[in-house]
């Protein structure tokens, strides 16, 4: 199955968020979430405990200005609408990006999600937001990590001992320029207190692997896939102790493009993974940085100055298409793929005022106990699409 993207002209139309049957595809249903914003980028679904599914991204006028912030919508059980977007964080002096819900097995549910000054991704820290009424409202900031450089995108897992593992990435500044994503490494916070304190632990071996994000595959082995900022496969690692060491990142099967991935473990023991079926040796198309357009970037300077001692980053190959594969041996191979969004991919530029980005981007995918498989994702900058596929209709 292929399915060919709108012009960039007719999706604020669109986003009214009501979950529509597809026309030519059996068994899936689509929304474009409603939103105040021009820019909306990285979005995480994740289910409340009375069942309601929310999807929170963040959204303003481009991705590393102080007007990014926090959106969270919702979908009740049982409705075919999603409800208008609640802003959730608003710090005017931080781009405020990449947010997750977790829920605790205390019954508190989390919000965290990284702040951050302009593209300087190496200041980042990671704040937090905790609701005691199951989600339906949420407490005052806090700082849950001030490393600075500390970033999170993937889902907290807690393994059987109790303890928490929230994967994370270290963007890491070199020669005194700013960020550009060379050097970046992943490692896991671990709590053992309910989220009272956190201890950093490096993943070995992992520069350019970041968005870890970890499966468990039952008793104390894992599983964890990587975004490869070298853009050339989906890499991942293994545990056999609960998340507390990891193997080094190595190579799939999947290639990867710089962009971010998610997988879930389905009902049935298999792996779903959603992520961009592309990578830099499928395209020529390359941009400096990811902050390019950010006044004051100096990252062409950093290019320079780091060029003759490690790898660099590679931004600019398309994120297109948006594929879903599914692995039935614990994550070793994907024979199964469909793609789920088609077009040029272009994402040379995060400008979503002018709709130059037309980038299917930022998965993120759960599956509920009725075994429907729920996907939500960047659609053009411009909107976050959610998308209902029928158990039915999957590989």
């Amino acid at each position: 199955m292929t399915f060919t993207g709108l012009s960039p002209e007719a999706v604020p139309a669109l986003m009214t968020g009501t979950i529509t049957p597809h026309p030519n595809v059996a068994g899936r249903a689509d929304a474009y979430l409603p939103s105040p914003c021009i820019q909306n980028h990285a979005a995480n679904l994740a289910f409340l405990p009375d069942g309601t599914l929310t999807c929170v991204w963040f959204g303003g006028t481009m991705e590393g200005m102080g007007d990014i912030s926090i959106y969270m919508s919702r979908l009740a059980p049982g409705s075919k609408r999603w409800s208008e977007p609640e802003k959730m964080t608003d710090d005017p002096q931080k781009s405020e990006q990449n947010p997750l819900i977790f829920n605790a097995p205390d019954g508190k549910t989390w919000l965290l999600y990284t702040s951050q000054t302009s593209g300087n991704q190496d200041g980042s820290v990671v704040k937090c937001r905790i609701s005691d009424d199951g989600g339906r409202s949420f407490g005052p900031v806090r700082i849950l990590c001030d490393s600075p450089g500390t970033f999170v995108r993937q889902q907290i897992v807690v393994n059987g001992r109790g303890e928490w593992l929230l994967p994370v990435f270290r963007c890491v500044g070199l020669n005194g320029q700013r960020w550009s994503g060379d050097a970046d490494t992943a490692a896991v916070l671990i709590s053992r207190d309910g989220g009272a304190s956190w201890q950093m632990h490096d993943i070995a071996d992992s520069i350019g692997a970041v968005h870890m994000n970890i499966l468990p595959l039952g008793g104390d082995e894992m599983i964890a896939f990587y975004r490869n900022r070298f853009a050339e496969s989906i890499l991942s690692s293994r545990s056999s102790d609960g998340g507390r060491t990891w193997s080094a990142p190595e190579p799939t099967e999947l290639p990867n493009n710089n962009s971010s991935i998610q997988a879930t473990v389905l009902n049935d023991g298999g792996i779903a993974m959603v992520y961009n079926h592309s990578n830099a040796a499928m395209s020529d198309a390359r941009r400096l940085s990811l902050y390019d357009e950010i006044e004051g970037d100096d990252a062409g300077e950093t290019a320079a100055a780091v060029a003759d001692i490690r790898r660099k980053a590679i931004w600019g190959v398309p994120r297109a298409p948006l594929s879903l594969a599914i692995s039935r041996d614990g994550g070793r191979s994907f024979p199964y793929r469909i793609d789920l969004d088609t077009g040029d991919g272009h994402c040379l530029s995060n400008n979503s005022k002018d709709s130059l980005n037309r980038e299917f981007s930022y998965p993120s995918v759960i599956q509920s106990g009725d075994r429907t498989l729920h996907v939500a994702y960047t659609y053009y900058r411009r909107a976050i699409k959610y998308m209902r596929l029928d158990p039915a209709t999957l590989p």
